[in-house]
């Protein structure tokens, strides 16, 4: 193992455990019991970059080393441990899940392209890596994914490989591409929670809508030709 991929090995360690921690965290409250809540840590961790490998056609990570099995027990025992902190205060899950977030949508960029792919599809599959996961986690435990909401979550992931690509082009080293595409998709999660910035909602007025359907049916002959059949 050379220093680049020591390195690497090293982020992801540390995503898995920022991740897992997020996903055990939850689970603790939501009442889980202690496997229910070491699965959700486990899903949390590798989903995304488990997707990320089956789409690249690659050996799943965490299949060829079981040390992110150990990680997540690790992180299983440290909620265990400090429980009284992490459940109560939603600023530690946030500070977390922005940590894993961005580690692996580095993990996904470095991955992607040294299978061989262009930077496009780096990109995209630095999303994958890094908001997978956390979909697969809201689903389990019941709740709307954070990916589909108005927060700045894929947006961030997005930005960072972005950021990671234009710095590459400008020929920067690789360890500031990584560097800054973390600190992008941190400082835009941090700024989204700040400041409010979300993404526009696409609504729809459901009680205008049965107010009109109403009125249709109260008043047939406003129906016009759809019923003149």
């Amino acid at each position: 193992m050379n220093l680049e991929e020591a390195f690497l090995f090293i982020i992801e360690v540390v995503g898995t455990i920022a991740f897992a921690i997020s996903g055990i965290r939850l689970a603790a409250y939501k009442n889980f019991d202690l496997f229910g809540a070491y699965t959700i840590g486990l899903v949390t961790a590798t989903g995304g970059g488990t997707l990320r490998d089956m789409m690249l056609n690659l050996p799943v990570f965490w299949l060829q080393n079981p040390i992110y099995l150990a990680v997540t027990g690790l992180s299983l025992a440290i909620v265990i441990i400090f429980r009284r902190m992490l459940v109560s205060h939603n600023r530690l899950l946030f500070t977390f899940d922005a940590i894993g977030l961005a580690l692996f949508v580095v993990i996904g960029i470095q991955k992607t392209l040294a299978a061989g792919y262009p930077m496009w599809a780096a990109v995209i599959m630095g999303m994958v890596t890094g908001s997978f996961g956390g979909i697969v986690r809201d689903i389990l435990i019941n709740e709307e994914p954070l990916f589909f909401r108005k927060d700045i979550y894929a947006t961030a992931c997005l930005a960072g490989g972005a950021v990671y690509w234009l710095i590459d082009v400008a020929g920067g080293s690789t360890v500031l591409q990584q560097a800054v595409c973390a600190a992008t998709v941190i400082g835009l999660r941090v700024c989204a929670l700040y400041f409010n910035w979300a993404l526009p909602v696409l609504t729809y007025d459901v009680k205008k809508e049965q107010i009109s359907d109403k009125a249709k049916i109260d008043n047939p002959e406003d129906l016009g030709d759809d019923l003149k059949e």
